[in-house]
């Protein structure tokens, strides 16, 4: 466990939010409260709504209270992008943000989902993404977020599948061109590619995928993708980004194709906000008991 400041009682207690549309279901004060305790320090966290079209204002209404940072939640993290004064290499690739820091008068942003979501693979899964290769459903900022991350840990292919070609198209041209600009460390032999859900079965004959993830919003609409059953059955792990108390539409087509390990987002939500976290405060808190409080509440609600 992170040991305490001994300097943390001298220290002013501290202004987060959570932004976004809706928000009250968001899990974010409770997270950041429970790493606060780890370390002794005195934070305020709250969930603040923007409608669509006024995030600037409810954002800067925010810095001039003395706000000290912002998580940003959907549908924001593309607009909030723009906002910035400044913007970190991960936050760049992703061209979205999801944690901003004021400093210095500037609004600062960053990108720490896929960081959650590799942490959350290494450390409670203990699945190795050294040379793995991975096949990613859909082509929005989740999916957009942990890119970069997947790279610098390794990862030697990522395939992803959208019905919309020509968003992703797009998407991969964007993330190509990031990684030339800023140099985002991955393997030289690192390859992003892509293609449609039609083109699956025949990639699926000649092709195995180490790790499965699931960057849409089926798996709360209990939607299933159409993945053949053989690309389940072939892959080590099928992760959904979503999180519920019982398995989603994804990890049940993942289970009943035969795939031998599943899981949900919720440990990946868990590993961004710590990043979050060390960005604001400059410790980094454990995870782990932060995971296991949150799980044991959600599978007794």
């Amino acid at each position: 466990m992170p040991q305490a400041e001994s300097s943390t009682l001298s220290r002013p207690m501290k202004h987060f939010a959570v932004i976004g549309h809706p928000v009250q279901h968001s899990r974010s004060p409770a997270i950041h409260q429970a790493f606060a305790r780890q370390f002794g320090h005195r934070i305020r966290y709250e969930r603040l709504h923007a409608a669509p079209g006024s995030l600037i204002d409810v954002l800067e209404a925010f810095r001039a209270g003395g706000g000290d940072g912002v998580n940003i939640t959907l549908p924001f993290k593309l607009e909030a992008y723009e906002l910035c004064h400044q913007r970190g290499p991960r936050a760049v690739a992703a061209a979205a943000v999801n944690t901003i820091s004021f400093r210095d008068g500037l609004v600062v942003g960053e990108n720490t989902d896929g960081l959650g979501l590799v942490d959350d693979l290494h450390q409670r899964l203990a699945f190795g993404l050294h040379g793995a290769s991975v096949l990613m459903f859909g082509a929005g900022g989740a999916s957009r977020g942990v890119l970069a991350p997947l790279f610098e840990a390794g990862c030697s292919r990522v395939t992803l599948v959208n019905r919309d070609l020509l968003k992703l198209s797009h998407m991969v041209e964007q993330f190509k061109m990031a990684q030339t600009t800023l140099a985002v460390q991955n393997p030289s032999h690192a390859r992003l590619d892509h293609c449609s859900y039609a083109e699956l079965p025949a990639r699926a004959s000649s092709q195995r995928w180490d790790l499965l993830i699931n960057a849409t919003s089926a798996g709360l609409n209990a939607q299933a993708l159409e993945v053949p059953a053989d690309i389940f059955a072939a892959a080590g792990l099928a992760y959904d980004m979503v999180y519920a108390a019982q398995p989603t539409a994804f990890m049940q087509q993942a289970i009943a194709a035969g795939c031998p390990q599943v899981c949900d987002g919720l440990g990946m939500l868990v590993g961004q906000a710590a990043h979050a976290y060390a960005i604001w405060q400059g410790l980094m808190p454990d995870t782990m008991p932060v995971y296991q409080e949150l799980r044991s509440a959600i599978d007794a609600a």
